[in-house]
């Protein structure tokens, strides 16, 4: 099974960079492993995404996403099946995910079926300003949340975390 690990977000909007420092930080830990290639810096959406998750059977999405429900650092799980929309995977100006994938899909493309769509997205503070850093909330507990992401990515694959 080809599996496809993304990092989406953009490395100088502070927290918007969480994504892709968890795909850095789980590649990292998970070394080589068979079938599997990891993006870590995505910051494409929309119909574009298709080009770079086509070919896989598996896909999974590490991203941000700013609710009021939960503080930073918390972070939520779900698959394309019940597919909440995050700043990264929407655009008003292009499609959202679920309608590129139902697009993609309808054009004959490859692409993985909406159960092995596996998305975390976690609670950030600030996905608006210029910077390199993330805020002091998210860099302090990284390590926490980036470890209970990580267990459940090995899962995933069949690994033993």
């Amino acid at each position: 099974m080809k599996t496809l690990i993304v990092g989406m977000g953009n490395p100088i909007l502070c927290d918007d960079a969480v994504g892709i420092r968890l795909a850095r930080y789980i590649k990292s830990k998970l070394g080589e492993v068979p079938g599997l290639t990891v993006i870590e810096e995505c910051s494409v959406g929309g119909l574009e995404i298709l080009d770079v998750i086509s070919g896989y059977d598996r896909l999974v999405i590490l991203d941000s996403i700013k609710t009021t429900d939960t503080p930073p650092g918390y972070w939520y799980r779900f698959t394309a099946e019940s597919l909440k929309e995050t700043m990264n995977l929407n655009n008003i100006h292009d499609t959202n995910f679920a309608t590129a994938l139902e697009l993609g899909r309808h054009l004959g493309q490859r692409l993985p079926d909406s159960g092995d769509i596996d998305i975390f997205a976690v609670e950030v503070l600030d996905n608006r300003t210029f910077s390199e850093s993330m805020t002091e909330e998210l860099e302090r507990d990284f390590h926490r949340y980036a470890d209970e992401i990580y267990i459940e990515v090995a899962e995933l694959l069949g690994l033993n975390p």
